[in-house]
């Protein structure tokens, strides 16, 4: 990746380790839905005027189907699938579950990109440590075993969207196609939000938590990240899941007092090993050397 790309890379990692621990507070006092339709509405009025001043609001209308398909693969399925999964496992939890995002996408580009023994012994590896952190480290609630199958569930439907950027989406204008799946997301959420209106008082640390998540974690973010796809291709991008979990753990351990055991750091290790291992490039395939012509 050049120098460009790396920079995107750093960007996205970071931004989307925070909202993990942003999600925890927030729906404290807001329910997931109306968190998940804040995030768009919010992240919709920041892009939609960018996209407006950049003139590239033709390519959403001819482009409506596919971006309404990302919309759904890539932000309210598992958008919702995460909030809703928050609610019965911790933060630092979540962020790794989400870490094998990668292996799920080198399974779907197998045909594309034949899996080799590393590839295979990496899909191992990555699922034996969510095993673990399953198994034996959920943290939550008694409801904490659906909570992190919700976020496994989430991280398979981000690694076929980052697929689906690659090959349907990577040439609209990157603030087209994040001001037009936010868009649609607090179209399709914001009347189940309605109903979900906070009875009483919100505390001024949720709504911060859901302008930032807003802001930063899904505006500025996408179009990092949507960028990064272009520039990198889905398999490079999808690695942003190596860092995601350092920092929710991080911000989890220090700012919520969420535990960190052994079994946590073990089952990080195992889910790092086998994302390296199961999209590493497969070794050039020496071809058999053209006799001289007599």
């Amino acid at each position: 990746m050049n120098r460009r790309a790396w920079l995107l890379f750093l960007l996205v990692s970071v931004l989307w380790g925070i909202p993990y621990f942003l999600i925890k507070i927030a729906i404290d006092d807001l329910s997931p839905v109306f968190v998940v339709a804040g995030r768009g509405l919010i992240a919709a009025l920041v892009l939609l005027p960018v996209a407006a001043a950049r003139g590239s609001l033709g390519a959403l209308r001819a482009r409506f189907g596919t971006v309404a398909i990302l919309a759904a693969v890539h932000i309210i399925g598992p958008f919702l699938l995460i909030t809703y999964g928050e609610v019965h496992i911790t933060s630092s939890l979540t962020g790794l579950l989400i870490a094998v995002e990668p292996v799920v996408i080198a399974l779907l580009m197998s045909r594309a990109e034949p899996l080799t023994r590393g590839r295979v012994a990496g899909l191992v590896l990555g699922f034996a440590g969510v095993a673990v952190l399953v198994g034996l480290d959920v943290s939550g609630d008694r409801l904490g075993l659906l909570g992190a199958g919700m976020v496994l569930l989430a991280a398979v439907s981000y690694g076929v969207a980052t697929i689906f950027v690659q090959r349907r989406a990577a040439d609209i204008p990157p603030e087209t196609l994040a001001g037009g799946t936010t868009v649609i997301t607090a179209l399709v959420l914001t009347p189940f939000a309605i109903h979900t209106w906070p009875a009483g008082p919100v505390p001024a640390d949720a709504w911060l938590a859901l302008a930032a998540l807003g802001v930063f974690c899904t505006a500025v973010a996408l179009l990092a990240f949507y960028r990064l796809v272009a520039l990198a291709g889905s398999n490079r991008a999808g690695l942003v899941t190596y860092v995601n979990p350092v920092v929710a753990v991080l911000l989890g351990v220090l700012l919520l007092n969420e535990p960190l055991s052994w079994s946590t750091v073990a089952g990080f290790a195992l889910v790092v090993a086998g994302c390296w291992l199961s999209t590493r490039p497969a070794p050039a395939r020496q071809e058999a050397a053209e006799p001289l012509p007599v």
